[in-house]
């Protein structure tokens, strides 16, 4: 035990004065002469003096596999702004009682114990750390410990442009923001909040003020936001962004399914096929991230592979949570209990103790990620903020028809990217066209919902949809007999191994009659459901992308675009719904455009069930082909 005896005798020796923090001024340099430069002198010479003669490391903090724990994370609190359903499970979070929760004092007493042990990185998460009212008054105590270098926070976005300034003031050096979407609509649906253009201005905020890189942490789901993956790293061109996609892990209550992850070699493999590129970079010690950079780009892009590949061997931290417990693993269900030890009123000996048992008890190790489904650990909400999703995800909340702003309509990956720089540059979410709108040639207010990349001048978006006879390119050679059985008349999938890769672009439609009384309740936004439009051009957009999922012998097909189009047709109470889908590969995609449209039509009945049920779904069928090798297909 003659380590951590003479890492404190050497620290005590070294300490002396320490310098004063202001939360609410700029640190400045002192001037010539006066006092307090002898005071920074001497802090400088003391650090150097650190940093050429190290100590030997804690033992209380080296596990039994030699494991040195010099990162620090604590939750300052458990409510959150946001409402996402990674972190809550369906039936919601029992919060701790105020009382029971640490106080800042206790807060700054266990981060200077860790400090003085060789905790040299300390990260602030919540639920949402910007929330607490004396976050800036934490991170400047915290920034006065001797020996910390990093202090950084990991936050939702909302509260960051605000108080960024005060914070980087007072101290702060290191920012993660968790975001899961580009698309306004999609994060409103995700997070239950509105907030998106919140989250884009304090990004701004954080390159404006120099944080470099800014990290963005993105959790990846399968049939959620996959699709983004490019749009994420595109931003990566011209911005100074870490952008890190975390594998969907599992936490008590957010229903983990192994089929939802995504995993770093699939992501990673998307990327390739885009960018051949990318370069892998060298990872740092202890990092749990493997990064790559596309060459030109001025950010990059990392991985944290917890689930497929994990990085317990060097791993180096340690959590306590907003109630004073200490974690040792993230994924473990032990816990041991600081804030009893300390208002019990144990000394600074016997919490170090109990922390070096925590974590020598430390496992080799995590149990995997189907073993860690079963076990039963706190909600991701009462650890640290991350953002991932459960199996239902909840009604987006009603959005007036009435709101100048709109809904941002889902977007091609390719040109979202170019509305992204847009806003950026002024850090504003870039209107579309509003929910509600006079449609030419009629006399009352309509409402329709479209996810065109360009749908404000799109003119297919602005008025009914034209009922022209299409014609098809080509007589449409056919088979007489059916592909997808073998020759004894079994179940088969079509090889399509040997089939060249073009462009496939297939459109299919669907009418929900909704009849008048469900009809103007849609048409005004007024369903208790929420917007019945905005769910259901959600609800067909993963459907298209999970097709494979559903109809048993589809191949699984990587589109590059989804656009779907809802519109109100007065005449016959009635939403006309047109499903678009492309893809660059051999086989088509009229598969997945007809279980778009269909979806969607099923969400607008599930949606409007409870006024009417004499609605019906009609006219579901395939509109156009193009691209396969039987020749294009227009319906007349």
């Amino acid at each position: 035990m003659a380590s951590p005896v003479v890492s404190r005798m050497v620290r005590r020796v070294l300490r002396s004065s320490i310098r004063s923090c202001n939360s609410g001024a700029p640190v400045t340099q002192p001037r010539p002469g006066d006092p307090s430069q002898s005071a920074a002198e001497e802090l400088s010479r003391r650090r150097q003096f650190l940093r050429e003669h190290p100590v030997p490391f804690s033992a209380f903090l080296t596990d039994s596999f030699g494991r040195q724990h010099s990162y620090l994370r604590i939750s300052l609190t458990e409510k959150c702004n946001l409402r996402c359903q990674y972190c809550m499970p369906e039936e919601g979070v029992p919060l701790t009682p105020k009382v029971d929760l640490l106080t800042t004092e206790e807060i700054l007493m266990l981060a200077r114990l860790f400090v003085k042990e060789g905790v040299d990185k300390i990260r602030l998460t919540g639920g949402e750390p910007l929330i607490r009212p004396d976050v800036v008054d934490i991170v400047a105590q915290l920034h006065r410990l001797e020996g910390l270098r990093t202090i950084g926070v990991t936050t939702n976005g909302i509260n960051l442009a605000r108080l960024l300034p005060q914070l980087q003031k007072a101290g702060l050096n290191a920012i993660n923001i968790s975001l899961d979407t580009l698309v306004p609509a999609k994060f409103e649906f995700i997070v239950r909040r509105k907030g998106f253009h919140k989250v884009m201005e304090g990004i701004h905020k954080a390159i404006e003020l120099g944080y470099s890189p800014v990290k963005v942490n993105c959790v990846v789901m399968r049939g959620l936001n996959e699709d983004e993956l490019l749009d994420f790293v595109a931003l990566t061109e011209g911005l100074p962004l870490d952008v890190r996609f975390i594998e969907y892990m599992p936490f008590d209550g957010n229903k983990w399914n192994f089929k939802k992850m995504v995993s770093y070699k699939e992501m990673l493999d998307t990327l390739r096929q885009r960018w051949p590129e990318l370069e892998k970079l060298p990872e740092e010690e202890s990092s749990t991230a493997k990064s790559f950079k596309i060459p030109g780009f001025r950010g990059h892009v990392s991985f944290i592979t917890s689930m497929s590949e994990h990085f317990c061997g060097s791993c180096n931290r340690l959590r306590i949570t907003a109630d004073g417990n200490l974690k040792v693993c993230l994924f473990g269900n032990a816990e041991v209990s600081l804030r009893d030890h300390l208002r019990a009123g144990a000394s600074e000996e016997e919490l170090l103790s109990i922390i070096g048992a925590a974590v020598g008890r430390k496992k080799r190790q995590h149990a995997g990620m189907f073993s860690i489904s079963q076990m039963k650990n706190r909600p991701m909400i009462l650890i640290e903020l991350f953002l991932m999703l459960q199996d239902s995800p909840p009604a987006i909340p009603s959005i007036s028809s009435k709101d100048s702003l709109g809904v941002q309509g889902l977007r091609h990956r390719v040109s979202f990217s170019n509305q992204v720089a847009t806003l950026w540059a002024g850090c504003r979410v870039p209107q579309t066209l509003p929910l509600a709108q006079h449609w030419p040639g009629s006399g009352s207010l309509q409402r329709h919902y479209c996810s065109h990349p360009d749908s404000d001048s799109n003119p297919k978006c602005l008025s009914p949809v034209s009922r022209a006879p299409a014609s098809r390119s080509g007589p449409l050679p056919t088979s007489d007999q059916l592909t997808h059985v073998d020759t004894e008349g079994r179940a088969a999938m079509v090889d399509v191994g040997g089939k060249p890769n073009t462009e496939r672009v297939a459109v299919a439609s669907a009418v929900v009659l909704l009849g008048p009384v469900a009809f103007k309740l849609v048409q005004e936004n007024q369903l208790k459901k929420g917007d019945a439009l905005v769910v259901a051009q959600l609800a067909g957009i993963q459907a298209a992308k999970v097709t494979s999922q559903l109809i048993p012998l589809c191949h699984h097909v990587a589109l590059s675009h989804v656009q779907l189009q809802l519109e109100l047709d007065s005449t016959r109470h009635a939403v006309v719904i047109q499903a678009s889908c492309r893809a660059q590969g051999p086989t088509g995609v009229e598969m997945e455009a007809l279980t778009s449209a269909a979806v969607a039509a099923l969400t607008l009945y599930d949606m409007c069930k409870a006024v009417s049920r004499d609605i019906v779904l009609e006219e579901i069928k395939l509109i156009s082909k193009t691209g396969g090798q039987r020749g294009d297909f227009h319906r007349t």
